[in-house]
Parts: C-alpha cells; sequence; structure tokens
C-alpha cells in the first residue's frame, strides 16, 4: 500500500503522537509499505526523510500542553496538488480535527481514510462548540481508532461513532538491551523521569517529594530528561531548597533515553491528569523497572496496580515520597514489579501493533470501495 500518515504536531517535533508515527513509519516501511508522512513546518526544523511539509505550524495552549495549528493562504492549493502526485491507496489521520491540515485533506482526498485519537481530558470547550464541524468531518472516514479507552471515552462523548482500540506500542528490545551510564552507576538509587517539563506532567510535584526523600534517603539521585516551560522554575525549587544530586539531563537522544532506563533504579510518572495512555510507562516497563505512576484513567490501564508498578493520587508529593521510599526500602518489591512490567511489555511491542494496524487498513480500504459503489478493493 501506498500510505499518507498525517501528523498535526509540526512531526518530526519530540511528543507522544509524532512518536507514534515516527514507529509506525518505520514498521509499516519494513513491510514494504511505502509511508509518506505529512504535517506542517515549525520553526527551523530540518526536513526529515518521507516528509511532506504543506503550509507553517502555530503553537496554541491546548488541552494543558503546547498544540499546534495549520496554516496557508495557499492550503486548498497546496493540499490538492500533493495528493495529485502522491495517489496514495490510504490516509491516515492522528488527531484529525487540529486545524486544519487534516480537514483540508479529508475534504479533497478520494482514497480511503482513517484517524487516531490520542487525547484525554475534561470538558472540551473547543470539541463541544465545534461539533457541528466535527461531525461533517468524521464522517467522511473509513474507519476511527482510539489509543486507549480513555481516549476512546473523551472523544465519544462529542462524536458519538464506532471507535477501535489499538494502543501505543513500544520497542521491547531498544530498551531491554539498552547499557546503563557507568557514571551513574555508582551506589545511588536513580529515580528517573521522563515528559516535557510542563504543569501536566507533575515534574514540580516530583521535585517536592523527592526533597522529603532525600532527607531519609542521602544516596538517592532524580534525573530529569526532556525540557519545557518549567525548567526555569524547577531550576528554582532545587536552588532554593538546595537539593544535590538532581540531573536535568534535557532533551536526549533516543538511544541516551534508552540507556537512562536502564540506568535507573526506579521510574516515576507523576501526571496531574489529561493523560491518555503513557508511552514513557511502556518504555519503563520494557527496560525492566518498577513504576510509580499517578492514579489517573490513562496510566492505570497500562500499570497493573501492585503488580507492574505502584500507583498514588496525583499532585501529593508525600505519597509519591512514600512509594518511592518503599522501593527503596523493599527490593523483593522493586524486582517483583520489575520483572512483571518486563513480561507485560511485548504485549504493546510495536509489531503486533503495527500488524494489527494494516489489518485495520485494509479492512477500511474495503469498506470505502464498497461505499463508492465499486467491488470490494484487495489492498494487497
Amino acid at each position: 500500500m501506498k500510505i499518507g500518515i498525517v501528523s498535526p504536531y509540526a512531526y518530526p517535533r519530540p511528543g507522544g503522537a509524532n512518536a507514534h508515527i515516527r514507529e509506525t513509519y518505520e514498521r509499516l516501511s519494513e513491510l514494504g509499505h511505502e509511508v509518506r508522512i505529512i504535517t506542517a513546518p515549525w520553526g527551523d526544523d530540518p526536513p526529515a526523510r518521507d516528509v511532506i511539509r504543506i503550509g507553517q505550524a502555530i503553537a496554541i495552549p491546548f488541552n494543558g500542553s503546547i498544540g499546534r495549528i495549520t496554516l496557508s493562504l495557499r492550503l486548498d492549493w497546496l493540499v490538492n496538488r500533493m495528493l495529485r502526485q502522491q495517489k496514495f491507496d490510504i490516509i491516515h489521520h492522528h488527531e484529525p480535527l487540529v486545524p486544519l491540515l487534516s480537514m483540508q485533506i479529508i475534504d479533497n482526498a478520494r482514497c480511503a481514510q482513517v484517524a487516531t485519537f490520542h487525547a484525554f481530558g475534561g470538558f472540551s470547550f473547543s470539541y463541544w462548540a465545534g461539533r457541528p464541524i466535527g461531525r461533517h468531518f468524521l464522517r467522511k472516514l473509513d474507519g476511527r481508532v482510539a489509543v486507549s479507552s480513555a481516549a476512546r471515552h473523551f472523544v465519544s462523548r462529542y462524536f458519538a461513532g464506532d471507535y477501535q482500540i489499538i494502543p501505543n506500542g513500544v520497542d521491547v528490545a531498544f530498551y531491554a538491551q539498552a547499557k546503563p551510564f557507568p557514571e551513574y552507576r555508582d551506589g545511588k538509587f536513580n529515580i528517573l523521569f521522563v515528559g516535557r517539563l510542563e504543569p501536566r506532567k507533575g515534574a514540580l510535584y516530583l521535585l517536592r517529594a523527592y526533597a522529603r526523600l532525600k532527607v531519609r534517603h542521602p544516596e538517592t539521585r532524580l534525573i530529569l530528561c526532556n525540557y519545557g516551560p518549567q525548567l526555569g522554575e524547577l531550576r528554582r525549587y532545587v536552588r532554593k531548597e538546595r537539593l544535590a544530586d538532581v540531573l536535568f539531563a534535557g532533551r536526549v537522544s533516543d538511544e541516551d533515553k534508552a540507556r537512562f532506563y536502564k540506568t535507573a533504579d526506579a521510574f516515576c510518572a507523576p501526571s496531574t491528569g489529561q493523560e491518555s495512555f503513557g508511552i514513557v510507562l511502556l518504555e519503563a516497563m520494557a527496560a525492566g523497572l518498577p513504576i510509580v505512576a499517578s492514579d489517573i484513567h490513562g496510566y492505570k490501564k497500562v500499570v497493573q496496580r501492585n503488580v507492574s508498578g505502584l500507583l498514588v493520587e496525583p499532585k501529593d508529593p508525600e505519597a509519591i515520597a512514600a512509594a518511592l521510599e518503599r522501593l527503596i526500602s523493599e527490593p523483593e518489591l522493586r524486582a517483583r514489579l520489575g520483572l512483571a512490567g518486563s513480561k507485560r511489555a511485548p504485549e504493546y511491542d510495536w509489531k503486533p501493533v503495527t500488524n494489527r494496524l494494516v489489518d485495520f487498513y485494509e479492512e477500511a480500504i474495503r469498506r470505502h470501495a464498497t461505499a463508492r459503489g465499486g467491488p470490494p478493493a484487495d489492498p494487497r
């Protein structure tokens, strides 16, 4: 098949949806499919392989994070030219209601089209107010996917329909076989956080928990991978509290991220909410780490309570500190949780996830051909 994957998030910028797109692009290409990623550039990002860039991405606050919309005075012309040139068999949109790139493609493409929904949160005014417009576009799709039951519940509140759950995936071998950084395997208990440094990821609550923990367990270290708008506030807190052994690793490569997972003794995901899944949880499980995570809807479908991790109330530094202290003090618990996570992670390996996605594409192509009055298509 020739497959177009649409990212509204300025691919290849870091982020959960773009990580999902990158992995499915790689796996689909390995299976022999011809894949192109369609996105809008933002800033001075260099071109990436097999990426078609259309319009210009503009950053806006959305769902507690930073979203991007696509603008161009020639968007309709650019989209139609791209569709004529590429002749896709199927187009896969991610978050298709993020303006305006997917909307323009949905209206103009004549091939089969499907969409994946990643978001989760509370009340969405934009979805609520945009229901008439959203329904117009979603009716044109030949299939809908949600990455989790949380994501399905969120989107179906505004746009009822049939959503198949195909989860995010993880390259299990990549994280399981990574080598630790020897300079940080010095006898200290390493606690790892991976995520954008923004309020909804909860890094500040983890820092407050670490301040409590450090008093009772001085041989601990906190490693934070990534950056974001809260970086300055977090650094100020570290200086104010005179916290030792806090490493701000910044944005790291995928290889170094995997090495940090293997360097850590425990992983903490203290997000405050609005998480539909949590790819970082899969990465930690693949690396064999015990997990302390917020007890939120999107996380507890991945981390099994007291089996592969400890779940705590969000925004509660004392609860986070107590759970981490259990892992420090109880090595048998730590080993049991890590082993359970490593056994569960292969369920989410990208190979079976991608195979499910291909099956979904084939069904969507058949459904599209039938709806247009032609014979059922053979996508092979």
